[in-house]
């Protein structure tokens, strides 16, 4: 009996040292991922594609530091990227958001997570997959290397977009969801391809930063998109033409009256990879009147319209009981010798400037609206604005409005 006693125990010993000293295909695992957490799941995904031996090639050389990274990305990527995606392209993403992640101390702080999901990504919506990490890096850089906080580097990056890049607002663009390249090679954008370009620039340079839109404003006159960053623990809102404040943008009034229960009228921001809700991405209808529910659903999301609702009732209502801001009424007519009647208007588009921020925009009331019916903006008192828009030619108009302490009403014209 002691004997047999004896020799379990010396078996036991045994197979704790072979453990120790010859690691099994357990132990490995184990090891494996402790350092990498999506490694269980990567190979499950790599067996699954029709690539799986160039997508294990592209592991093996990836190197270890950018390890974590690159298989996040293969994890939670569409699987037409997967499949079909330049493998090249990925490499420089993740070698360049390794680099901006160890290089900016704002990137470094950040949690796992926001690097993951808001730094990390090679996509935003639906845009041709352009290799604009390290161009937008090394545009970029300068700029904000010399930055002590995020802050200071978002900044940084707004008041140098346009000029860097050389992309104005235009409707002339080629399309709505343009990439970077797409963007900087005609020098123009919609707010859509402006908000792509601009989360692209952020993520370049290790800010967080993601996608909003809405599919419709409340009365209908079409979509919108715009951008957040993430500072300090919460996401803020900004856009293209750097607003004076982060929080406070042109289409505030707007954003007070969407509804977060109907995915027409609700705000969405997006998120890479799984998530609860999808971003309805209203470009990708050619007809452009199609139901919105039959839309891609691929481009993950987070319905915030409650936040932007909160947002717009505190700026506007505060601003109002101060005293500080009034209105600009603007009638759009089909010139200047047709003014009287209800049939002279016309609904026209119109954006509202201070300098190089833009303060508001809409349509002017059209033929069927109630006379007394004016578009309306609400702006700070005792400043100079400036009124944009296009006549019947296409040709851009630029007209000055001086506001005092009293509201102004201002008429445009489709025709000179």
């Amino acid at each position: 009996m002691k004997l047999r006693i004896l020799l379990c125990l010396l078996a036991g010993v045994a197979c704790g040292l072979a453990i120790i000293l010859w690691p099994g295909e357990s132990a490995s695992l184990r090891e494996a991922k402790a350092v990498n957490p999506y490694e269980t799941e990567l190979e499950s995904v790599i067996a699954a594609s029709e690539r799986a031996e160039a997508l294990r090639e592209l592991m093996a050389a990836t190197p270890q530091n950018q390890r974590v990274a690159m298989s996040y990305l293969l994890v939670n990527m569409p699987d037409f990227d997967r499949e079909g995606m330049d493998l090249e392209l990925l490499k420089e993403n993740v070698e360049y958001a390794t680099l901006v992640r160890e290089k900016y101390s704002w990137a470094k702080s950040l949690p796992e997570d926001v690097y993951l999901n808001d730094v990390l990504p090679y996509y935003v919506v639906d845009e041709v997959r352009d290799p604009w990490r390290k161009e937008l890096y090394e545009l970029f850089s300068p700029a904000v290397d010399t930055c002590a906080t995020m802050y200071d580097a978002v900044c940084a990056v707004n008041a140098n977009i346009p000029r860097l890049t050389g992309v104005d607002y235009n409707t002339k663009r080629e399309k709505t969801n343009q990439s970077p390249r797409e963007s900087m090679r005609q020098g123009m954008a919609s707010c859509t391809g402006l908000s792509i370009l601009l989360v692209d620039a952020y993520r370049a340079v290790g800010i967080p930063a993601r996608f909003v839109g809405t599919a419709s404003w409340h009365d209908n006159r079409g979509n919108h998109s715009w951008t957040e960053v993430w500072l300090d623990g919460a996401w803020r809102v900004t856009e293209y033409y750097f607003p004076s404040k982060l929080d406070h943008l042109w289409f505030m009034p707007d954003a007070s009256k969407a509804t977060a229960d109907d995915r027409n009228y609700a705000i969405y921001a997006t998120r890479f990879g799984k998530a609860d809700d999808w971003f309805p991405m209203v470009w990708a209808d050619e007809t452009e009147d199609g139901p919105v529910e039959n839309l891609p659903k691929w481009v993950g999301a987070e319905n915030v319209t409650e936040h932007y609702q909160e947002l717009a009732y505190e700026q506007y209502t505060r601003h109002m009981e101060a005293g500080t801001h009034t209105f600009i009424r603007i009638a759009g007519y089909k010139d200047a010798a047709h003014v009287e009647h209800s049939d002279d208007r016309v609904a026209m588009g119109v954006d509202i400037f201070h300098g190089t921020e833009q303060m508001g925009g809409g349509l002017t009331a059209g033929p069927l609206r109630d006379m007394n019916d004016v578009f309306s903006v609400l702006v700070e008192k005792n400043r100079d604005y400036e009124l944009r828009y296009y006549n019947a030619a296409g040709e851009l108009q630029r007209q000055s409005v001086s506001l005092g302490e009293e509201p102004v009403t201002v008429s445009i014209f489709l025709n000179k």
